[in-house]
């Protein structure tokens, strides 16, 4: 066991409590006394433990964060820009993934609630109701992604999925496309079916017929798409993936099967993650500004933290097309 603050006052000579005033600025100490509890502290190299102190005053100074999948590039690089802005703003933070389990978001928030954290921001759908009425019932500061409407104590960061599939249909349109098949992701999970609802409209405008791949937002089921879809006959000229992830599982399928892209087949991907840059051919994609979402929800959660009337806000994030190598003028004819 390490050492204690009973073992620093015991060591100098004083009392817990001045030990504790002395480490915690907090009262009048006399001069001679604070430098030998220092003193003492230096040569015991006893280092205090900022959760205990923070616990003990009701002010934890930490933040959650919950995302469904670790491995997912995009809730990757949303976390490291949750964590950059949790550091600017002297936070600690405890982080936790679901795997797509509603069960995980019930034991992580609960987990979260035991550590006594100042505000939680959850990156993923799975959570019920419930949990978020609870969580503002404890007025714990709370973000949520295309999930819950802002209440006391919580706002939603909103993701243009809408807006995003109809920049990537357009584009596809402009370029001769008029076959354009979608590989989606899970059925249980909004932000999934959004993009979903996005792709059938947009099609649908512009006068085609939509054709949708099962998926489930991983490498693995875009791979099985993009193999199918080189089977097909007559194969449809593009494939708007729900994700990057599955994107560039699209892309190993067509290639396993001798397709080229963009020459025989136009894929795009949705998120504008790392994978995009590092694939080739580069991804035609749409940017959601994950790092910018993950300090986004660092700052509403401590906004609300620090707020006198702590009422959720919606704040809506804008989709960009970013046009990669993926893409090209519908072929005449099939690979």
């Amino acid at each position: 066991m390490g050492l204690t603050i009973s073992d620093v006052a015991k060591a100098a000579g004083v009392s817990i409590a001045t030990v504790s005033n002395v480490l915690n600025r907090r009262a009048k100490v006399g001069p001679s006394t604070r430098a030998l509890v220092l003193s003492t502290v230096k040569r015991l190299g006893y280092v205090p433990n900022p959760h205990a102190r923070r616990l003990a005053s009701n002010d934890t100074r930490t933040l959650g964060i919950i995302v469904s999948n670790v491995d997912n590039p995009f809730f990757s690089e949303v976390i490291k820009g949750f964590l950059a802005r949790t550091r600017e703003l002297g936070y600690e933070t405890i982080l936790s993934e679901t795997n797509f389990q509603q069960g995980r978001v019930q034991e992580a928030a609960r987990r979260m609630m035991a550590h006594n954290v100042s505000g939680v921001a959850i990156m993923t759908c799975e959570i019920s109701p419930r949990l978020v009425k609870e969580l503002a019932q404890r007025k714990i500061a709370v973000s949520f992604l295309d999930h819950a409407p802002a209440r006391g104590y919580v706002s939603t960061l909103r993701i243009d999925y809408e807006g995003g599939i109809d920049q990537i249909v357009q584009h596809l349109y402009d370029h001769g496309h008029r076959s354009i098949s979608f590989v989606s992701g899970r059925a249980d999970l909004k932000s999934s079916v959004l993009r979903l609802e996005g792709y059938l409209k947009a099609v649908r405008a512009r006068g085609l017929e939509p054709a949708v791949l099962t998926g489930d937002l991983g490498f693995d089921q875009g791979v099985a798409a993009g193999l199918a879809v080189a089977r097909q006959t007559p194969r449809p000229t593009a494939v708007v993936a729900v994700n990057d992830l599955t994107a560039v599982g699209v892309l190993k399928g067509m290639k396993t099967a001798g397709c080229r892209v963009p020459e025989d087949v136009s894929v795009t991907g949705f998120g504008c993650t790392r994978l995009s840059e590092y694939c080739q051919p580069t991804l035609t994609t749409v940017d959601v500004h994950r790092e910018v979402l993950g300090q986004m929800a660092a700052d509403v959660v401590h906004e609300l933290r620090r707020s006198t009337d702590p009422v959720g806000k919606v704040h809506k994030i804008e989709a960009k097309l970013v046009v990669g190598n993926s893409t090209g003028p519908a072929p005449r004819s099939c690979c």
